[in-house]
């Protein structure tokens, strides 16, 4: 697959190139970031991967190929300006059957706007690790208790929706890395050292 790489670093290259060197695929290396100037640089490329300061706004991403992409994922972090980046304007610009995957965050995706374009057909197929409401829903057991979430319900009831609960990352490596960060991080703030990595599991001295 053809891959724009908008924004790559020159330390981040040969990394990925490694990394790439079994699967085959062609990185193109671009040092401009993503904004809708620049989107075009990513003609001819089925699939971009993107750094935290690129621009996938509305506008960027309907430029880009929302109107031809059959698979659209979102791997970005949340900020104002991705805030429901997925709409009922986006979707609307989607193609007819596509496939929606949100491995982010879950408030990239106005879920209600989803429904309604789930419910006309348009959209196809949905896979949702995450979910704008899911603190109150995820990572405890909710068998004996009434969930007043309708819209988590509704999207439930779609069987072209697949919802894994904010589970993507929980394999046994993910966990043990984890594990042995928070351990490493408490060890280093016990002598005195600032932590390594910020996305652990929090330890409130």
């Amino acid at each position: 697959m053809k891959i724009a790489v908008f924004s790559s670093q020159p330390y981040e290259r040969p990394l990925l190139d490694a990394a790439n060197a079994h699967a085959g695929h062609e990185l193109i290396h671009l040092d401009a970031s993503l904004t809708l100037l620049t989107a075009p640089l990513a003609a001819g490329c089925p699939a971009l991967s993107i750094f935290l300061n690129d621009n996938a706004s509305a506008p960027v991403l309907e430029r880009l190929a929302l109107r031809v992409a059959d698979i659209v994922t979102l791997h970005c972090p949340l900020t104002p300006a991705t805030r429901h980046i997925v709409n009922a304007d986006t979707l609307a610009t989607m193609k007819q059957g596509v496939m929606l995957i949100n491995t982010g965050r879950g408030a990239l995706v106005d879920a209600v706007a989803l429904i309604e374009a789930l419910k006309r057909g348009h959209v196809g197929f949905v896979g949702l690790d995450v979910y704008e409401e899911e603190a109150d829903l995820f990572f405890r057991d909710l068998s004996d208790v009434v969930i007043t979430d309708d819209v988590f319900m509704r999207l439930l009831t779609f069987p072209n929706v697949v919802i894994t609960a904010h589970q993507a990352f929980f394999t046994h490596e993910a966990v043990a890395a984890i594990a042995q960060t928070t351990i490493d991080n408490v060890s280093g703030f016990a002598a005195g050292a600032p932590p390594e990595r910020a996305r652990v599991r929090r330890v409130v001295a």
